[in-house]
């Protein structure tokens, strides 16, 4: 079984980009992309109705890093700081040594490489550090920028379930990637 310890918080530092803990100060920007309609549309997740919804969002969030079962990273410009998106690890099965990996974007920054940057450092990171051996990914079949992203960089479709997600009165497919650690 997994034995993780995200004490010290890792921060993570790309060419661009610097991956640091979420903070409440980041609450104002991710409620911004968490009741954003276009933003959220391929999310399958209630929009957040106020900052308060986005405070308790990051609370779990820090529960999960302080408990060592889950792991999320806000995004930043290294020439700036502020927040425009997040990268985590959750549902982590420390059993199977796997988890989930999940990433949003302010749409400012899109097709700019970002995410991409941003996922090369926190799979190295995964695979290195917490030792999974495998990686997920749970994805809307229309998104196929998230799709196509995953595919980049190794991720493989492994299932295709027919109307298995409920959300807002639909039923809706989904899609599961994984990486398998190339790490020997």
């Amino acid at each position: 079984m997994l034995e993780l310890n995200f004490h010290p918080f890792p921060i993570l530092e790309t060419e661009r980009l610097k991956l640091r803990s979420i903070s409440n100060d980041d609450a104002k920007a991710l409620f911004t992309l968490r009741n954003d309609v276009y933003v959220m549309r391929y999310l399958d997740r209630p929009l957040h109705r106020s900052v308060d919804d986005t405070v308790e969002m990051i609370q779990k969030i820090r529960d999960g890093v302080e408990n060592n079962t889950a792991i999320a990273w806000a995004i930043a410009l290294k020439d700036e700081l502020d927040f425009i998106g997040t990268i985590s690890f959750h549902r982590i099965e420390k059993e199977n040594h796997r988890a989930e990996i999940g990433y949003m974007l302010h749409p400012d920054h899109w097709r700019k490489g970002i995410i991409s940057e941003a996922m090369k450092k926190v799979l190295e990171y995964g695979f290195t550090a917490m030792k999974l051996h495998s990686i997920e990914a749970n994805v809307n079949p229309d998104n196929t920028a998230s799709s196509n992203l995953l595919k980049k960089h190794g991720f493989v479709r492994e299932a295709y379930f027919k109307e298995n997600y409920f959300f807002q009165d639909k039923i809706l497919d989904t899609e599961i990637y994984s990486l398998i650690t190339p790490y020997p």
